[in-house]
């Protein structure tokens, strides 16, 4: 009872009209279509989901004209290498993700070159490929010499049939050649990157990509994706010029790609291509670059405190103000960070440290030490560091700490430097701290914890001498404040 159609160049104008009419009555169910769905002439009766496939592909104007076809609609977007923008709201919860990482049965790990082009090389995995009975992707992404680079490849083997697509064919002459090169009727399909998605071909095992410098990750990571989906073994070459120097961030491309050979290896693509590229523009067009400018710690904590102002806001509480989250600059000294052999899956990872970045309390930093305990076993030194560090930035936000360092050249003295002045309140806080048994020589904003002269560990005491401020801090606040009460009832 489903009506199902099918809308793209590569039906007639007649057809696509027929198309268009039928989804702007709802006499068409479900519509599959390429980058035509998003032509002005096309509307919806009531449209309610947007499944957008290869979503890499989709520059963020027609993500959002798909939305704004229909005010409320639910998108479901499907990457193997998801664009910066998008794995970054998907990290920072904005959007959310699932991952599927069990290949298909009897699929093998592409194994992948990195080389210098020479005519010796391109004729000797073609003919390799040959041999076995195979076809070959040779992808070369430019369409004023790809029918030079076609001849090249004729004239290196002979014993081969050389076909040439790209985009800027008519229809109907790339549809038959597309076809024939599915039947077998050709050895080469010498193409540019229009190969890139959507083909699943499974007697062509060997990829051969001409310039891969000049691809992006993504794009490199979707052209392996074409090769290797049968039970076969697959090879995929990428060659750059020779004797030519490549730049530093296509170096970086090109070592991601050789190091990620195994199965289901999109999601580290997709985030190395964060790290290279930066997260874009959230409310904007960009779909890459901006974190530099600002650090990706702060954009991620902007960006989080963002969020969950508008779940507030969503929930009914939109009078409740977040808590202004204060920057402390922590310097002791000591490795912090959850070892990728403790908790080797990325994402997961990755939400323990945003879980570990939100907290406020120590209490929050206690449950995700026993959570680690009880997920993944002994929690390993660095990782007690970590838990350790957010400890001190907690109470250091507490007791109003600006930054906390630990020289290790003077004997291991930390200093705390507050975000005021003591004032009249020095002597005062000296004398607690002294009370509380712990070294401490006080400035007008800065502390000295003498850790030569501790009984015990100077982490212990560290922690004592920020929730000694905190408590002094807060019994000050209360006196003031019930003196104003005093000076307000007596007048």
């Amino acid at each position: 009872p489903v009506n199902v159609e099918v809308l793209s160049r590569f039906r007639s104008d007649q057809e696509q009209r027929a198309i268009v009419e039928g989804l702007a009555q709802g006499r068409i169910d479900i519509c599959i279509g390429t980058h035509r769905l998003l032509q002005k002439d096309v509307s919806f009766k009531n449209l309610g989901l947007v499944v957008v496939d290869e979503e890499q592909r989709f520059g963020v104007g027609h993500k959002e004209r798909l939305k704004r076809l229909r005010k409320e609609v639910d998108v479901l977007t499907l990457s193997a290498t998801p664009i910066p923008r998008t794995l970054h709201m998907a990290l920072s919860g904005i959007r959310d993700m699932s991952t599927m990482e069990t290949p298909p049965e009897e699929r093998l790990p592409i194994k992948t070159y990195v080389s210098e082009y020479s005519d010796e090389l391109v004729r000797e995995a073609v003919l390799r490929e040959l041999d076995r009975g195979g076809q070959v992707y040779l992808v070369h992404n430019r369409v004023q010499s790809i029918a030079r680079m076609a001849d090249t490849v004729a004239r290196l083997v002979p014993e081969a049939s050389v076909a040439i697509g790209h985009g800027r064919m008519p229809e109907e002459a790339l549809e038959q050649v597309m076809t024939s090169f599915a039947r077998g009727e050709a050895d080469v399909l010498v193409c540019t990157t229009i190969i890139e998605s959507g083909l699943d071909l499974p007697n062509v095992n060997t990829l051969i990509i001409n310039r891969a410098d000049a691809l992006g990750l993504s794009q490199l990571y979707q052209l392996r994706g074409r090769i290797g989906r049968g039970a076969h073994r697959a090879y995929a070459y990428l060659l750059v010029p020779k004797g030519r120097r490549i730049t530093e961030a296509s170096q970086k491309r090109l070592e991601t790609i050789l190091a990620a050979t195994e199965l289901g290896a999109g999601f580290r693509i997709a985030m190395k291509d964060l790290e290279i590229r930066g997260a874009g523009n959230i409310l904007g067009a960009q779909q890459s670059g901006n974190i530099h400018s600002v650090g990706f710690e702060l954009y991620s904590q902007l960006l989080t405190q963002a969020v969950e102002q508008v779940k507030a806001s969503g929930d009914g509480a939109a009078s409740t103000m977040l808590e202004e989250r204060l920057d402390v600059t922590l310097n002791l000294g000591i490795p912090a960070r959850i070892p990728p052999d403790y908790v080797e899956d990325l994402p997961t990872r990755l939400g323990l440290y945003q879980r570990l970045g939100m907290a406020r309390k120590v209490e929050e930093i206690g449950r995700v030490q026993e959570d680690l305990r009880d997920r993944f076993g002994p929690v390993p030194r660095e990782a007690h560091n970590l838990l350790y560090t957010m400890r001190v930035r907690v109470l250091a936000e507490r007791a109003g700490v600006e930054a906390v360092t630990r020289e290790t050249r003077k004997g291991g003295e930390v200093t705390v430097r507050l975000r005021e002045d003591t004032g009249g309140a020095k002597l005062a806080l000296a004398k607690a701290l002294s009370d509380a048994g712990l070294p401490v020589r006080v400035g007008n904003r800065l502390l000295h914890l003498q850790v030569g002269n501790l009984r015990k560990p100077w982490g212990q005491a560290l922690l004592e001498l920020l929730e000694g401020v905190a408590a002094f801090k807060e019994r000050v606040a209360e006196m003031v404040g019930e003196r104003s009460m005093d000076a307000t009832g007596s007048g």
